[in-house]
C-alpha cells in the first residue's frame, strides 16, 4: 500500500513513517505543508494520504483543504486526517456527501498502533474511520436536545455510536457480544426511530447517521 504523509512536526512525521513502514506500508513521500502534499499526491498517486489538519503556511486548516482537493481530483485515493482537537465542523466538511475511503482521527489514536493500522486498512478498503470522541460529542449534543436520540435505549445508543464511527454490523456484534442478526434488528429499530431510510451499505449509513446527528446537534 503506497502512502503519502503530510505533517509539519518533524518528529511526528518521522515517527509515523517508521510506524507505517514497520507495518509493511510503503511510504512514498513525507512532506511538511499543503502545497508539498498536493505535489506529492500528483507525483506518486498513493493509495492513502495521511495528513495533519493544521499545517503551514497558515497553520489553520491547510491539511483539511488539501484533503478536500484530493478527494475531488483523485477520488480513488483514501484519506485519513489527524488532529489534536475534537472539531465537529472538520468531520462534517470532510465527509461532505461521501463517507467512503475517509477517516478523521485524533492524534492520540496513534498510540494504539494495532488499532491505528487497522483503521488505515479499513479506510483504504472503502470504509470510514471517525474518531470515537467526535461521535461522542455529536451523541451528547443530540441526547441533550428534544429529539428522539434521548429516547433510544442505552443499547441502541451504543449501536448508533458505532454505526457513526463506520463499524460494520459484524464488528459491532463482536464488540457487544451479540449476534449479527441482533445488530441488524437494532439498526432497523434505530432507522425507524430516527426516520432514516435503511442504507444499502456502511458508507451510506455513516453519512445518514452523521447528517442526522449534526442536524440535531447543530
Amino acid at each position: 500500500m503506497r502512502v503519502v504523509i503530510a505533517e509539519d512536526e518533524v518528529l511526528l512525521r518521522q515517527g509515523l513513517r517508521l510506524l507505517l513502514e514497520e507495518g509493511e506500508f510503503d511510504v512514498v513521500a513525507a512532506v511538511g505543508d499543503g502545497d508539498e502534499l498536493m505535489t506529492a499526491v500528483g507525483a506518486h498517486r498513493p493509495d492513502l494520504v495521511i495528513t495533519d489538519i493544521r499545517m503551514p503556511p497558515s497553520n489553520n486548516d491547510e491539511g483539511l483543504r488539501a484533503a478536500r482537493r484530493i478527494r475531488e481530483q483523485y477520488p480513488d485515493t483514501a484519506i485519513v486526517v489527524l488532529s489534536q482537537y475534537v472539531q465537529r465542523r472538520y468531520a462534517i466538511e470532510l465527509l461532505d456527501g461521501r463517507a467512503a475511503r475517509v477517516g478523521y482521527l485524533l492524534k492520540q489514536r496513534i498510540a494504539d498502533i494495532t488499532a491505528f493500522r487497522d483503521d488505515l486498512h479499513r479506510v483504504v478498503d472503502g470504509g470510514t474511520a471517525l474518531d470515537p470522541e467526535i461521535v461522542a460529542v455529536l451523541m451528547s449534543r443530540a441526547g441533550r436536545g428534544a429529539g428522539v436520540v434521548r429516547e433510544l435505549t442505552p443499547r441502541q445508543r451504543e449501536v448508533l455510536a458505532y454505526m457513526a464511527e463506520g463499524r460494520s454490523n459484524a464488528w459491532i456484534g463482536q464488540k457487544l457480544v451479540l449476534t449479527e442478526k441482533a445488530i441488524v434488528q437494532h439498526t432497523s429499530n434505530i432507522y425507524d426511530a430516527l426516520g432514516l431510510p435503511v442504507a444499502a451499505d456502511d458508507h451510506r449509513r455513516v453519512l445518514a447517521v452523521i447528517r442526522y446527528l449534526d442536524g440535531v446537534a447543530g
